[in-house]
Protein backbone atom coordinates (compact mmCIF):
# COMPACT_ATOMS: atom_id res chain seq x y z
CA UNK A 1 0.00 0.00 0.00
CA UNK A 2 1.28 3.59 -0.99
CA UNK A 3 0.06 6.65 0.89
CA UNK A 4 -0.11 10.07 -0.53
CA UNK A 5 1.07 12.80 0.93
CA UNK A 6 -2.00 13.77 2.71
CA UNK A 7 -2.54 10.54 3.49
CA UNK A 8 0.88 10.41 5.61
CA UNK A 9 0.28 13.32 7.11
CA UNK A 10 -3.11 12.13 9.04
CA UNK A 11 -1.57 9.20 10.01
CA UNK A 12 1.62 11.48 11.42
CA UNK A 13 -1.10 13.48 13.41
CA UNK A 14 -2.81 10.21 14.81
CA UNK A 15 0.49 8.90 15.57
CA UNK A 16 1.00 11.86 17.38
CA UNK A 17 -2.03 11.73 19.53
CA UNK A 18 -1.28 8.56 20.30
CA UNK A 19 2.41 9.10 21.50
CA UNK A 20 0.59 12.11 23.49
CA UNK A 21 -1.71 9.29 25.36
CA UNK A 22 0.85 6.64 25.79
CA UNK A 23 3.55 9.19 27.27
CA UNK A 24 0.77 9.65 30.02
CA UNK A 25 -0.08 6.47 30.81
CA UNK A 26 3.15 5.40 31.45
CA UNK A 27 5.24 7.88 33.53
CA UNK A 28 8.82 6.27 33.23
CA UNK A 29 8.79 7.91 29.64
CA UNK A 30 7.29 11.58 30.44
CA UNK A 31 9.91 11.47 33.17
CA UNK A 32 12.80 11.13 30.83
CA UNK A 33 11.22 12.99 28.61
CA UNK A 34 10.56 10.82 25.78
CA UNK A 35 9.55 12.98 22.79
CA UNK A 36 5.25 12.05 21.72
CA UNK A 37 6.40 11.57 18.44
CA UNK A 38 9.04 9.23 18.85
CA UNK A 39 6.50 7.01 21.36
CA UNK A 40 3.41 7.16 18.63
CA UNK A 41 5.84 6.72 15.49
CA UNK A 42 8.35 4.20 16.96
CA UNK A 43 4.67 2.14 18.32
CA UNK A 44 3.34 2.75 14.77
CA UNK A 45 6.62 0.83 13.33
CA UNK A 46 5.75 -1.81 15.51
CA UNK A 47 2.22 -2.39 14.47
CA UNK A 48 3.72 -2.58 10.84
CA UNK A 49 6.57 -4.41 11.69
CA UNK A 50 4.35 -7.35 13.07
CA UNK A 51 1.66 -7.11 10.54
CA UNK A 52 4.63 -7.32 7.75
CA UNK A 53 5.43 -10.38 9.69
CA UNK A 54 2.36 -11.96 10.07
CA UNK A 55 1.03 -11.22 6.18
CA UNK A 56 1.95 -9.72 3.44
CA UNK A 57 0.65 -6.52 4.45
CA UNK A 58 3.38 -3.38 3.80
CA UNK A 59 3.00 0.24 3.89
CA UNK A 60 4.82 3.11 1.63
CA UNK A 61 5.07 6.36 2.99
CA UNK A 62 5.65 9.41 0.53
CA UNK A 63 7.95 11.40 2.41
CA UNK A 64 8.26 14.50 0.49
CA UNK A 65 7.45 16.64 3.02
CA UNK A 66 10.27 15.63 5.50
CA UNK A 67 12.87 18.35 4.19
CA UNK A 68 10.50 21.46 4.11
CA UNK A 69 9.11 20.31 7.60
CA UNK A 70 12.96 19.86 8.83
CA UNK A 71 14.51 23.04 7.67
CA UNK A 72 11.35 24.78 9.01
CA UNK A 73 12.77 23.61 12.16
CA UNK A 74 15.93 24.80 12.31
CA UNK A 75 14.66 28.30 10.74
CA UNK A 76 12.26 28.40 13.59
CA UNK A 77 15.07 27.62 16.21
CA UNK A 78 16.69 30.20 14.41
CA UNK A 79 14.33 32.69 15.49
CA UNK A 80 14.01 31.80 18.74
CA UNK A 81 17.70 33.62 19.34
CA UNK A 82 17.11 36.79 20.91
CA UNK A 83 20.74 38.34 20.76
CA UNK A 84 20.03 40.70 22.94
CA UNK A 85 18.90 37.97 25.96
CA UNK A 86 22.45 36.83 25.95
CA UNK A 87 23.84 39.89 28.21
CA UNK A 88 21.56 38.21 31.12
CA UNK A 89 23.69 35.02 31.52
CA UNK A 90 26.48 37.38 32.22
CA UNK A 91 30.47 35.81 32.81
CA UNK A 92 28.69 32.15 33.90
CA UNK A 93 27.18 31.90 30.14
CA UNK A 94 30.69 32.85 28.44
CA UNK A 95 32.48 30.45 30.91
CA UNK A 96 29.93 27.47 30.20
CA UNK A 97 29.82 27.98 26.29
CA UNK A 98 34.08 28.27 26.49
CA UNK A 99 33.52 24.85 28.58
CA UNK A 100 31.61 23.55 26.29
CA UNK A 101 33.37 23.55 23.09
CA UNK A 102 36.56 21.53 23.98
CA UNK A 103 33.70 18.42 24.71
CA UNK A 104 32.54 18.66 21.11
CA UNK A 105 35.90 17.34 19.88
CA UNK A 106 36.08 15.08 22.82
CA UNK A 107 32.39 13.30 22.11
CA UNK A 108 33.41 12.92 18.51
CA UNK A 109 36.83 11.65 18.91
CA UNK A 110 35.65 9.31 21.40
CA UNK A 111 32.50 8.12 18.99
CA UNK A 112 35.10 7.75 16.13
CA UNK A 113 37.38 5.64 18.23
CA UNK A 114 34.94 3.50 19.01
CA UNK A 115 33.65 3.24 15.84
CA UNK A 116 36.98 1.58 14.71
CA UNK A 117 37.47 -0.80 17.48
CA UNK A 118 34.25 -2.22 16.96
CA UNK A 119 34.90 -2.28 12.43
CA UNK A 120 32.11 0.41 11.82
CA UNK A 121 32.40 2.82 9.34
CA UNK A 122 34.11 6.17 11.42
CA UNK A 123 31.11 8.72 10.21
CA UNK A 124 28.93 6.36 12.61
CA UNK A 125 31.17 7.48 15.86
CA UNK A 126 29.72 11.03 14.86
CA UNK A 127 26.43 9.68 14.60
CA UNK A 128 27.22 7.74 18.05
CA UNK A 129 28.86 11.42 18.97
CA UNK A 130 27.65 14.99 18.85
CA UNK A 131 25.39 14.56 15.62
CA UNK A 132 22.80 12.65 18.07
CA UNK A 133 23.70 13.03 21.72
CA UNK A 134 24.41 16.57 21.62
CA UNK A 135 22.45 17.53 18.24
CA UNK A 136 19.36 15.39 18.95
CA UNK A 137 16.60 13.92 16.85
CA UNK A 138 16.45 16.78 14.59
CA UNK A 139 20.33 17.28 13.84
CA UNK A 140 20.63 13.64 14.12
CA UNK A 141 17.92 13.86 11.32
CA UNK A 142 19.45 16.11 8.87
CA UNK A 143 22.86 14.60 8.84
CA UNK A 144 21.86 10.94 8.06
CA UNK A 145 19.86 12.16 5.29
CA UNK A 146 22.46 13.93 4.22
CA UNK A 147 24.77 10.63 4.82
CA UNK A 148 22.32 8.12 3.56
CA UNK A 149 22.46 10.19 0.12
CA UNK A 150 25.98 11.13 -0.26
CA UNK A 151 27.82 8.19 2.01
CA UNK A 152 25.25 5.33 1.31
CA UNK A 153 25.04 4.19 4.86
CA UNK A 154 22.37 2.10 5.32
CA UNK A 155 19.87 2.77 8.19
CA UNK A 156 21.35 5.16 8.97
CA UNK A 157 18.27 7.05 9.71
CA UNK A 158 16.93 4.55 12.36
CA UNK A 159 20.21 4.32 13.78
CA UNK A 160 19.94 8.52 14.65
CA UNK A 161 16.71 8.29 16.12
CA UNK A 162 17.83 5.44 18.13
CA UNK A 163 20.93 6.72 19.16
CA UNK A 164 18.96 10.29 20.06
CA UNK A 165 16.05 8.59 21.97
CA UNK A 166 18.44 6.34 24.13
CA UNK A 167 20.77 9.57 24.78
CA UNK A 168 17.49 11.40 25.95
CA UNK A 169 17.19 8.35 28.90
CA UNK A 170 21.09 8.16 29.58
CA UNK A 171 20.97 12.22 29.94
CA UNK A 172 18.57 12.03 32.78
CA UNK A 173 19.11 9.22 34.13
CA UNK A 174 22.94 10.62 34.73
CA UNK A 175 22.41 14.51 35.18
CA UNK A 176 20.78 14.37 38.89
CA UNK A 177 23.05 11.93 40.43
CA UNK A 178 26.29 13.92 38.97
CA UNK A 179 24.81 16.72 40.38
CA UNK A 180 24.22 15.47 44.13
CA UNK A 181 27.57 14.18 44.18
CA UNK A 182 28.93 17.28 43.48
CA UNK A 183 26.87 19.24 46.10
CA UNK A 184 27.43 16.80 48.62
CA UNK A 185 31.28 16.31 48.10
CA UNK A 186 31.50 20.20 48.33
CA UNK A 187 29.31 20.78 50.90
CA UNK A 188 27.47 23.41 48.74
CA UNK A 189 24.32 24.42 49.58
CA UNK A 190 21.32 26.44 47.51
CA UNK A 191 19.18 28.53 49.04
CA UNK A 192 16.63 25.99 50.27
CA UNK A 193 13.81 27.65 49.02
CA UNK A 194 12.00 25.41 46.62
CA UNK A 195 9.68 26.22 43.45
CA UNK A 196 9.46 26.77 40.38
CA UNK A 197 12.18 29.64 38.73
CA UNK A 198 11.22 33.09 37.05
CA UNK A 199 11.78 33.36 33.61
CA UNK A 200 14.44 35.98 32.54
CA UNK A 201 12.62 38.70 32.12
CA UNK A 202 10.11 38.27 34.89
CA UNK A 203 7.09 39.32 32.21
CA UNK A 204 4.10 37.51 30.90
CA UNK A 205 4.22 36.64 27.42
CA UNK A 206 1.56 37.49 24.65
CA UNK A 207 -0.92 34.55 24.03
CA UNK A 208 0.10 33.16 20.49
CA UNK A 209 -2.74 35.06 18.25
CA UNK A 210 -3.59 34.05 14.36
CA UNK A 211 -1.88 37.44 13.71
CA UNK A 212 1.86 36.98 15.35
CA UNK A 213 1.83 33.24 14.36
CA UNK A 214 1.19 34.78 10.42
CA UNK A 215 4.34 36.89 11.04
CA UNK A 216 6.05 33.80 12.73
CA UNK A 217 5.37 31.67 9.34
CA UNK A 218 6.41 34.25 6.90
CA UNK A 219 9.75 34.51 8.52
CA UNK A 220 10.26 30.75 8.78
CA UNK A 221 9.36 30.17 5.36
CA UNK A 222 11.79 33.52 4.62
CA UNK A 223 14.54 31.98 6.40
CA UNK A 224 13.86 28.37 5.02
CA UNK A 225 13.51 29.97 1.04
CA UNK A 226 16.76 31.72 2.15
CA UNK A 227 18.88 29.35 3.75
CA UNK A 228 18.05 26.27 0.88
CA UNK A 229 19.43 29.42 -1.50
CA UNK A 230 23.04 30.09 0.17
CA UNK A 231 23.38 26.37 0.66
CA UNK A 232 23.10 25.90 -3.55
CA UNK A 233 25.29 28.70 -3.90
CA UNK A 234 28.07 28.31 -1.43
CA UNK A 235 27.63 24.70 -2.04
CA UNK A 236 30.56 23.84 -4.39
CA UNK A 237 33.34 24.86 -2.22
CA UNK A 238 36.22 22.57 -0.12
CA UNK A 239 34.12 22.60 2.92
CA UNK A 240 30.50 23.27 2.86
CA UNK A 241 27.69 23.96 5.38
CA UNK A 242 24.52 21.88 5.41
CA UNK A 243 21.33 23.59 4.81
CA UNK A 244 19.62 23.44 7.91
CA UNK A 245 22.73 25.71 9.03
CA UNK A 246 22.03 28.50 6.82
CA UNK A 247 18.33 28.30 7.29
CA UNK A 248 19.27 28.25 11.11
CA UNK A 249 21.69 31.46 10.70
CA UNK A 250 19.22 33.38 8.90
CA UNK A 251 16.69 33.09 11.62
CA UNK A 252 18.92 34.82 13.96
CA UNK A 253 19.33 37.44 11.08
CA UNK A 254 15.77 38.30 10.80
CA UNK A 255 14.97 38.04 14.44
CA UNK A 256 17.57 40.32 15.05
CA UNK A 257 17.00 42.73 12.04
CA UNK A 258 13.24 42.71 12.83
CA UNK A 259 13.36 44.75 15.64
CA UNK A 260 15.09 47.60 14.02
CA UNK A 261 12.00 48.10 11.81
CA UNK A 262 9.63 47.61 14.60
CA UNK A 263 8.37 44.05 14.23
CA UNK A 264 9.22 42.07 17.29
CA UNK A 265 8.09 38.05 16.62
CA UNK A 266 5.84 36.12 19.08
CA UNK A 267 7.95 33.82 21.41
CA UNK A 268 4.78 31.42 21.75
CA UNK A 269 4.37 31.57 18.14
CA UNK A 270 7.85 30.52 17.40
CA UNK A 271 7.90 27.85 19.83
CA UNK A 272 4.98 26.21 18.42
CA UNK A 273 6.17 26.41 15.00
CA UNK A 274 9.42 24.33 16.25
CA UNK A 275 7.28 22.15 18.40
CA UNK A 276 4.53 21.41 15.39
CA UNK A 277 7.07 20.86 12.43
CA UNK A 278 10.28 18.93 14.21
CA UNK A 279 7.32 16.57 15.74
CA UNK A 280 5.53 15.82 11.99
CA UNK A 281 9.19 15.08 10.47
CA UNK A 282 9.98 13.35 13.51
CA UNK A 283 7.04 11.08 13.60
CA UNK A 284 6.91 10.46 9.75
CA UNK A 285 10.39 9.21 10.46
CA UNK A 286 10.01 7.04 12.62
CA UNK A 287 6.86 5.52 11.42
CA UNK A 288 9.20 4.19 8.37
CA UNK A 289 11.65 2.67 10.60
CA UNK A 290 13.43 -0.49 9.41
CA UNK A 291 13.20 -2.16 12.63
CA UNK A 292 15.23 -5.24 11.58
CA UNK A 293 18.20 -2.78 10.65
CA UNK A 294 17.72 -1.23 14.00
CA UNK A 295 18.18 -4.54 16.14
CA UNK A 296 21.04 -5.58 14.05
CA UNK A 297 23.18 -3.00 15.24
CA UNK A 298 21.88 -2.25 18.69
CA UNK A 299 24.75 -3.87 20.41
CA UNK A 300 27.21 -1.33 18.78
CA UNK A 301 25.13 1.83 19.83
CA UNK A 302 25.02 0.70 23.52
CA UNK A 303 28.45 0.03 23.68
CA UNK A 304 29.00 3.87 22.42
CA UNK A 305 26.37 4.77 24.32
CA UNK A 306 27.83 3.52 27.64
CA UNK A 307 31.32 5.19 26.95
CA UNK A 308 29.50 8.68 26.06
CA UNK A 309 27.86 8.61 29.80
CA UNK A 310 30.79 8.12 31.16
CA UNK A 311 33.06 10.61 29.33
CA UNK A 312 29.57 13.46 29.70
CA UNK A 313 29.80 12.33 33.61
CA UNK A 314 33.82 12.86 34.21
CA UNK A 315 33.49 15.99 31.90
CA UNK A 316 30.30 17.54 34.01
CA UNK A 317 33.00 16.80 37.51
CA UNK A 318 36.05 18.13 36.86
CA UNK A 319 35.55 20.34 33.68
CA UNK A 320 32.16 22.17 33.69
CA UNK A 321 31.84 22.03 37.38
CA UNK A 322 35.11 23.89 38.13
CA UNK A 323 35.10 26.28 35.05
CA UNK A 324 31.49 27.95 35.79
CA UNK A 325 32.52 28.56 39.42
CA UNK A 326 32.46 25.57 41.72
CA UNK A 327 29.33 26.45 43.45
CA UNK A 328 25.91 25.22 43.89
CA UNK A 329 24.93 27.11 40.50
CA UNK A 330 27.82 25.60 38.78
CA UNK A 331 26.72 22.06 40.36
CA UNK A 332 23.51 22.82 38.66
CA UNK A 333 25.07 23.87 35.30
CA UNK A 334 26.65 20.44 35.57
CA UNK A 335 23.39 18.41 35.20
CA UNK A 336 22.06 20.43 32.80
CA UNK A 337 25.33 19.89 30.90
CA UNK A 338 24.72 15.91 31.18
CA UNK A 339 21.43 16.64 29.34
CA UNK A 340 23.07 18.43 26.69
CA UNK A 341 25.77 16.23 26.44
CA UNK A 342 23.85 13.12 26.06
CA UNK A 343 20.14 13.89 25.71
CA UNK A 344 18.28 17.59 24.92
CA UNK A 345 17.36 20.76 26.12
CA UNK A 346 14.07 19.37 27.83
CA UNK A 347 16.14 16.84 29.32
CA UNK A 348 18.37 19.66 30.94
CA UNK A 349 15.98 21.45 31.96
CA UNK A 350 14.72 18.51 33.69
CA UNK A 351 17.51 17.61 35.43
CA UNK A 352 18.14 21.38 36.80
CA UNK A 353 14.14 21.12 38.37
CA UNK A 354 15.11 17.90 39.96
CA UNK A 355 17.93 19.51 41.52
CA UNK A 356 16.40 22.52 42.39
CA UNK A 357 13.29 21.20 44.07
CA UNK A 358 15.31 19.27 46.59
CA UNK A 359 18.08 21.69 47.02
CA UNK A 360 16.70 25.09 45.67
CA UNK A 361 17.07 27.39 43.33
CA UNK A 362 19.62 28.24 40.82
CA UNK A 363 18.22 31.49 38.94
CA UNK A 364 21.58 31.63 37.05
CA UNK A 365 21.80 28.09 35.92
CA UNK A 366 18.03 28.61 34.72
CA UNK A 367 18.98 31.91 32.45
CA UNK A 368 22.30 30.16 30.86
CA UNK A 369 21.31 26.64 29.84
CA UNK A 370 17.91 27.03 28.03
CA UNK A 371 19.69 30.24 25.90
CA UNK A 372 22.82 28.13 25.33
CA UNK A 373 20.25 25.03 24.62
CA UNK A 374 17.65 27.40 22.20
CA UNK A 375 20.83 27.62 20.02
CA UNK A 376 24.38 28.75 21.05
CA UNK A 377 25.15 24.37 21.18
CA UNK A 378 23.61 23.81 18.07
CA UNK A 379 25.59 26.33 16.09
CA UNK A 380 28.72 25.65 17.84
CA UNK A 381 27.61 21.94 17.00
CA UNK A 382 27.72 22.23 13.28
CA UNK A 383 31.00 24.09 13.00
CA UNK A 384 32.36 21.21 15.37
CA UNK A 385 30.86 18.57 13.12
CA UNK A 386 31.51 20.62 9.47
CA UNK A 387 35.23 20.24 10.53
CA UNK A 388 35.43 16.51 11.34
CA UNK A 389 33.24 15.73 8.06
CA UNK A 390 36.37 17.57 6.54
CA UNK A 391 38.72 15.22 7.51
CA UNK A 392 40.42 12.88 5.29
CA UNK A 393 38.66 9.04 5.67
CA UNK A 394 35.48 10.52 6.89
CA UNK A 395 34.17 10.62 3.19
CA UNK A 396 31.88 13.59 3.97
Amino acid sequence: MTLSPLDTLLLAALALLLGRLVNRLVPLLSRYNIPEPITGGLLFAIALAIAGAASDFSVEFDTTMKPALLLAFFSAVGLSADLGMLKHGGKRLLMFVIALIPFLFLQNILGILVAWGLDMHPLMGLVGGTITLVGGHGTGAAYAERFAEVNNLQAIMELSMTSATLGLVAGGIIGGPLAQWLIKRHRLAGSGATGEHHEITGETAPPVTASNFLNVLAATMAALVGGQFLAGMFGEGAVTLPSFLWCLLLGVLIRNVLPVAGVRLNDGAIDLMASVTLSLFLVITMMALSLGHVASVAGPLLVMLIAQSALAMVYGAWVVYRFTGRDYESAVLSAAFCGFAIGATATAVANMQAIAHKYGPAPEAFIVAPLVGAFLIDLLNALVLTGFLALPGMGG
